[in-house]
C-alpha cells in the first residue's frame, strides 16, 4: 500500500505562482503513470496534467504553457509547478498514481486564486 500526501496549495494572487507537491510513502517507479486533478465546488473533477514512467506529458488545453508536470523517481515525489495562475484555476487539486490494477490517490490540496 502507498499513500500519497499532497502539499504547497494556498491563497495566491492572479497571476501568481504555486508549486504542488506529491509526495509518495513508497517508490514512485511503481506507477506508469501520474497525474494531477482538480475540482472546483460545483463543479466535476478534471484531469488538469498527466505524466507517464518515461515522462511524457500531456496537459488540459486550460492550463497549458502554464502549469508544468514533473515527477522525481529519486525522491518519490510528482510536481505540479503552476504560473500565471488565474481566478479559475480555483480548485481542490488531487495527484493520483497508476499500476496495473489500482490507482492511489492523496487527500487533495486546496488552491485559491483571488485578489
Amino acid at each position: 500500500q502507498v499513500q500519497l500526501v499532497e502539499s504547497g496549495g494556498g491563497l495566491v494572487q492572479p497571476g501568481g505562482s504555486l508549486r504542488l507537491s506529491c509526495a509518495a510513502s513508497g517508490s514512485i517507479f511503481r506507477f506508469y503513470a501520474m497525474a494531477w486533478y482538480r475540482q472546483a465546488p460545483g463543479k466535476q473533477r478534471e484531469l488538469v496534467a498527466h505524466i507517464t514512467r518515461g515522462s511524457n506529458t500531456n496537459y488540459a488545453d486550460s492550463v497549458k504553457g502554464r502549469f508544468t508536470i514533473s515527477r522525481d523517481n529519486a525522491k518519490n515525489t510528482a510536481y505540479l509547478q503552476m504560473n500565471s495562475l488565474k481566478p479559475e484555476d480555483t480548485a481542490v487539486y488531487s495527484c493520483n498514481g497508476v499500476e496495473l490494477g489500482h490507482t492511489y490517490w492523496g487527500q487533495g490540496t486546496q488552491v485559491t486564486v483571488s485578489s
